[in-house]
């Protein structure tokens, strides 16, 4: 893989714009893995880098490092207060209404290697995602036995609290899963993006960051593209 894109830097922070299919770090679910963009960057930077918060391996987008512990333990506070605004985009099947809140309690999903000492019997925790509609497109295509054509949505979407695939299980609860998720989605539509349009991935990307400077303070806001895979399917 080539270095990774570096969106901001200084000091005391630096955000990468992580690709789909990378792990933030080594893990125990993934042991065939052999890159992992907490070490990408260290080689990179040639420093020691700290992960403030995480994505997904298929999640692509903004990622917030540390550049020492206390600078960490900083933004990790902003996290746990929900002071970091994160926006993300994803394409979902189906007409998602203009725009809405998703306030939906999600039980802690448990992986049962990385997790297997965590206390199965915790009570749901609360979650909620607002989401806006930007784009609608009708395929003459027939995906699913019931409609002649397939419909899709770009959305948006901003959490406020950050649970475990909180975005992929709160569009799956609406009925408008995320396309290529395939724990939650729908495997027809991903099956079908996978042979017309040659996407391989999950739709779904971290594209805006907003969070105040640990030792300035200043407020920073950073924005990355959306990646091509995304428009492929609102310009046939």
């Amino acid at each position: 893989m080539n270095e990774l894109e570096i969106v901001y830097q200084d000091e005391f922070v630096a955000v990468i714009n992580k690709p789909s299919g990378l792990l933030v770090h080594r893990s125990r679910i993934a042991s065939g893995a052999r890159e992992f963009a907490m070490q990408m960057l260290r080689n990179q930077m040639g420093r020691h880098v700290y992960p403030v918060h995480r994505l997904d391996r298929p999640t692509s987008g903004l990622l917030i490092f540390a550049l020492n512990s206390n600078i960490a333990r900083t933004l990790t506070e902003q996290l746990s207060a929900r002071q970091v605004r994160k926006t993300y985009h994803s394409v979902v099947r189906g007409y998602v209404s203009e725009s809405g809140t998703i306030d939906y309690a999600l039980k802690e999903e448990l992986d049962k290697l990385a997790d297997a000492d965590a206390d199965t019997n915790k009570d749901k925790q609360p979650a909620l995602t607002h989401y806006k509609c930007l784009k609608q497109v009708e395929l003459p295509y027939q995906v699913s036995k019931k409609h002649d054509t397939t419909r899709y949505s770009l959305v948006q979407l901003q959490p406020e609290t950050g649970r475990k695939h909180q975005l992929r299980r709160h569009m799956a609860h609406i009925r408008h899963p995320i396309v290529g998720d395939t724990n939650h989605g729908d495997g027809r539509h991903n099956n079908f993006f996978r042979s017309h349009f040659d996407i391989h991935r999950l739709l779904l990307a971290a594209t805006g960051l907003s969070f105040s400077h640990p030792v300035s303070g200043e407020l920073i806001n950073l924005e990355v593209p959306l990646p091509d895979e995304f428009h492929r399917v609102f310009i046939e």
